[in-house]
C-alpha cells in the first residue's frame, strides 16, 4: 500500500470512529460531605434517606445516574463506631444481594479484594458481579464494590454498583477507578 492509501484509510477509520460518539459521557462529580470524587457518564441526581444496618438509624446518600442501558449509582453512609466498619459492610452486602433476590450462591460468593487508596483495609472491602432481578422484576448483573475509611472519630461506609441487563465490565472498571477518596 502506498503512504498515501495507508493515510486515507486511517482517516477515513478515524471519521467512523468519530461519528461513533459514545453514550457514556463521563465527568467527575466532588461529593465534598461524603469525602470522595467519582466520575459518572451521566448528569448525576442525587437522593437520600434513613437506613438501619444493625448499628442504630443513619441517612444513606446516594448519588447515581441512567446511561446506554445501565444505572451508576454510589451510596454512602456515617458509622459511628468505626470498629464496626466490616460487620457493617457485610451486613449492607448482605441486604442488597437480597434485595436483587441473588440467592444463596451470591451471598457465599467470596469476590475480589477492592481496597482504594485512603479505605481501611477490611476483609469485607470487595468487588463482585451477581446476577438476580431488578426492581421491575428483570433479570440484571450488579458490578459493585463495597469499602470504608476512617472519617474523624467515625466510618464512612461506600457501595458503588453498575445494575445493566447484561456485564458491563469496561464501563464498571471505568466507573470503579474513578472512585477517588480524598485525603
Amino acid at each position: 500500500m502506498s503512504r498515501s492509501t495507508v493515510r486515507l484509510s486511517m482517516a477515513a477509520s478515524a471519521l467512523a470512529l468519530l461519528a461513533c460518539s459514545p453514550a457514556l459521557d463521563w465527568r467527575s462529580v466532588p461529593l465534598s460531605e461524603a469525602g470522595i470524587t467519582l466520575s459518572l457518564p451521566c448528569k448525576p441526581e442525587r437522593a437520600a434517606r434513613p437506613v438501619d444496618l444493625g448499628a442504630g438509624e443513619v441517612e444513606l446518600s446516594m448519588v447515581g445516574c441512567r446511561a446506554d442501558g445501565a444505572t451508576f449509582a454510589l451510596s454512602h453512609m456515617p458509622l459511628a463506631d468505626p470498629s464496626q466498619a466490616g460487620a457493617a459492610l457485610a451486613r449492607w452486602r448482605t441486604a442488597v444481594l437480597a434485595r436483587m433476590q441473588a440467592g444463596p450462591q451470591a451471598q457465599a460468593q467470596a469476590g475480589a479484594a477492592f481496597v482504594p487508596r485512603q479505605a481501611l483495609d477490611l476483609p469485607q472491602s470487595l468487588r463482585m458481579v451477581v446476577r438476580g432481578r431488578g426492581a421491575d422484576g428483570a433479570e440484571v448483573v450488579a458490578e459493585a464494590v463495597w469499602f470504608a475509611r476512617l472519617e474523624g472519630p467515625q466510618a464512612r461506609l461506600y457501595h458503588a454498583v453498575v445494575y445493566a441487563p447484561q456485564p458491563r465490565t469496561a464501563a464498571a472498571d471505568t466507573f470503579f477507578t474513578g472512585l477517588a477518596l480524598q485525603q
